[in-house]
């Protein structure tokens, strides 16, 4: 399992935002969810504070529904989910027999651990880490069996991080399953078009009309023949 403890004061500083001011009260919603035979109670901090990470997107659903509609198998993988959230996605994938390391910015982990907390029996391989992309994926192995994200892909100026820290983290032999809302305006099919296959094997592994969610499936290409 990766290290998680950090020198705050060495760190340099994230591009990403710490507040969002999205919404102007602050309130708490406990919501259930049923995936793979698992109820999953969780809880979501809306307020000014988590903007975006406080609740559970369309894209978490979706990718929660993939793995079991698909038998995703989770057993005995080594797993790591990114910008997680709520960390409903790693959560399921740790009741599903993952060994998992749940990350996001240091701003949402309170809500992650409670979450995991309230899901994953004691003694479950669930852990919750802070992880900036770009800055310190390198305190993490790079050989993740598994590689998870939902709805991460919004912000142009992380792109290049966000491709840099999935190049470091997924294995060799490893897959990386991005759920995302593919939002024009915000450059994501640039991303999945263009950047990302640049450096892994792509597929389209899903594909809902409805709510203009993607799910990809990514692999390290295999080098070419000398």
């Amino acid at each position: 399992m990766a290290n998680c403890r950090r020198d705050p004061e060495s760190e340099p500083e994230s591009v990403f935002p710490h507040e969002v001011g999205l919404f102007t009260d602050s309130y708490s919603e406990k919501s259930r969810f049923c995936f793979c035979g698992h109820v999953l109670n969780i809880t979501q901090n809306f307020g000014s504070r988590l903007g975006v990470a406080a609740g559970v997107w369309d894209s978490a659903l979706s990718l929660c529904n993939y793995f079991e509609s698909h038998n995703v198998d989770f057993r005995g993988k080594k797993v790591i989910e990114l910008g997680a959230g709520t960390g409903i996605v790693g959560i399921l994938a740790a009741l599903q027999g993952g060994d998992v390391t749940i990350t996001d910015l240091p701003v949402a982990l309170e809500q992650i651990k409670g979450n995991v907390q309230a899901n994953v029996p004691a003694g479950g391989r669930a852990q919750v880490c802070a992880l900036s992309w770009g800055i310190d994926q390198h305190v993490f192995p790079g050989d993740y069996d598994i590689v998870l994200g939902a709805d991460i892909v919004y912000m142009e100026p992380t792109f290049p991080l966000l491709l840099g820290t999935l190049q470091h983290l997924c294995g060799h032999h490893g897959t990386i399953y991005l759920a995302s809302k593919m939002r024009e305006e915000h450059g994501t099919e640039n991303f999945f078009q263009h950047l990302l296959p640049q450096h892994f094997q792509l597929e389209l592994a899903q594909r809902d009309e409805d709510k203009n969610v993607n799910i990809y499936r990514a692999r390290h290409r295999e080098p070419r023949p000398a």
